[in-house]
């Protein structure tokens, strides 16, 4: 008798038979045996096939790569195997057979990669990256149901902007323009006045022309939204949830993380209290003579190490040049892929950053900051940054003008360290009326067109607070990733609306 298992699962039954299911990833064949590296979903597991075995022995000898198997053997230990058991192969099915795989171990370029989304998930650094996604959703969610919030499943269908009205994607809605979401804060809004603490999570959608790493028109957000609290509240509780979420992904996926070339060190420095600087603070640093000189030296740094990297390249040309066909010139061939790419991005960023820093420079008080801006404001931390009390005339309509200095609200931005920037964005809201009113005109809103929203001030109205935190934005910090587009499982960008 065999036991169903999974490949997270052998070391429980070691020495007993079990029954494994799931895809080749390669195989090598010898003159007696057969090793089956087998995924599953939950892990890679190697599969010993003997010639004595010889339905099992021939059947694996056929088998390609991606081909769907069942496999019944003895579970035994292996050092040297993925995960330290292996599978000592008795009966082997061929359930799905493959034809040749478009994804092979020779280097492939981004573009093809994402063409083929569909198939690359199944590759080791996808399958860790969603991996690891799942469990950053999972302690956001964990952190904020057990502190007493309650889930609110928000529109995505609205009949206007919770932002941008320039980003809106329009629809038919049976004859009637609406809009895809862009936020479920205003609707929080209403249900955190029924039950307190709320929050939302899903799919939020923004419609800018933007080809940046950092954009998505589709992408998924954690929305808190809490009654009878303030900005200083609110920037607490994010601090609280943002260290928890690290925490939890360090406790369980430092080895992935290590295995996506992740520094471990700035994220073991994620803890409270994060630094806290105003706006004017951030402009002042954006503009200072030591801020300047520091992106200087890193400029001149990145243009020396550019260099090596060419260096290195026009070597690994030459060597592969030479190689023979087999295992060593495809592992040259995949380096020489690595550094090409390492190279473009190097250069683009070494091209563009000095365009940054005058911009940098120059930057005038009032202008909302942009990506370079916080990509500098936040190297400048060890770990996450607040800047907080934003102009009035660069943020929404529904944020709080500060008492102390009508020119600025009360909001906050979470940059991440290491240059990642923008990752939580939140605001203690305008609970009055007559201001919410008076905000709306200027904008050249209509406050009748937000008869429902104008009525969560009229009827008990109370000081509240909440924020957006970007799931693809945070995981693409915590695992250091270089775009945004490998953290979500189908990216939607201006270029790509398939797979």
């Amino acid at each position: 008798m065999f036991v169903d298992t999974t490949v997270d699962r052998l070391s429980g039954h070691a020495g007993g038979t079990v029954r494994l299911r799931g895809w080749v990833r390669g195989v090598r064949r010898g003159g007696k045996v057969c090793f089956i590296e087998l995924r599953d979903g939950s892990g890679v597991c190697q599969c010993v096939v003997e010639a004595a075995r010889e339905q099992a022995f021939h059947a694996a000898a056929a088998l390609t790569q991606e081909a769907s198997i069942e496999t019944t053997g003895t579970v035994r230990r292996e050092p040297r195997a993925p995960g330290g058991w292996e599978v000592a192969v008795e009966e082997l099915t061929l359930v799905g057979a493959a034809a040749e795989y478009p994804i092979s171990r020779k280097a492939h370029g981004i573009e093809f990669l994402m063409a083929n989304r569909h198939l690359w998930l199944r590759s080791s650094r996808p399958w860790t990256i969603l991996r690891i996604r799942h469990t950053l959703v999972a302690a956001c969610r964990g952190f904020l149901d057990a502190q007493g919030f309650t889930l609110v499943d928000t529109p995505i269908l609205t009949p206007g902007a919770g932002e941008d009205a320039q980003a809106l994607f329009p629809v038919d809605f049976f004859g009637r323009q609406a809009f895809l979401a862009q936020t479920g804060q205003l609707y929080l809004e209403a249900a955190c006045m029924a039950l307190g603490r709320v929050y939302c999570f899903g799919p939020t959608f923004r419609a800018e022309k933007s080809k940046t790493r950092r954009h998505l028109a589709e992408f998924w957000m954690v929305e808190p939204e809490m009654a009878f609290a303030t900005l200083e509240d609110d920037m607490r509780l994010t601090e609280e949830m943002v260290c928890h979420a690290v925490r939890t992904v360090l406790e369980r996926h430092a080895a992935d993380l290590e295995a996506l070339g992740r520094d471990l060190e700035p994220l073991r420095r994620v803890a409270a209290p994060f630094p806290r600087i105003s706006y004017s603070e951030a402009v002042g640093l954006l503009r200072g003579a030591d801020t300047q000189r520091k992106l200087q030296v890193e400029l001149d740094r990145d243009r020396a190490r550019l260099e090596a990297l060419d260096a290195e390249l026009r070597a690994a040309d030459a060597e592969l040049g030479l190689a023979p066909a087999g295992r060593r010139r495809e592992a040259l061939a995949q380096r020489r892929h690595e550094l090409s790419e390492e190279i473009e991005d190097l250069r683009n960023d070494v091209e563009n950053r000095p365009e940054h820093i005058r911009l940098a420079q120059s930057f005038e008080w009032g202008k909302d900051l942009g990506g370079s801006d916080e990509t500098i404001v936040s190297r400048q931390f060890d770990r996450p940054v607040f800047v907080t009390h934003y102009p009035r005339e660069a943020k929404a309509f529904y944020m709080k003008q500060d008492p102390d200095d009508p020119r600025v609200v009360r909001n906050m931005d979470l940059l991440a360290p290491e240059g990642y920037g923008e990752i939580v964005g939140g605001s203690q809201r305008e609970d009055d009326p007559v201001a919410m009113a008076q905000r709306m005109t200027e904008m050249g809103l209509v406050p009748e067109d937000y008869g429902w929203y104008m009525d969560l001030r009229r009827f008990g109205s109370v000081p509240h607070a909440g924020f957006g935190l970007g799931i693809e934005r945070t995981l693409v910090w915590i695992c250091g990733l270089k775009h945004v587009r490998e953290a979500i499982p189908f990216p939607r960008t201006m270029g790509r609306m398939t797979p």
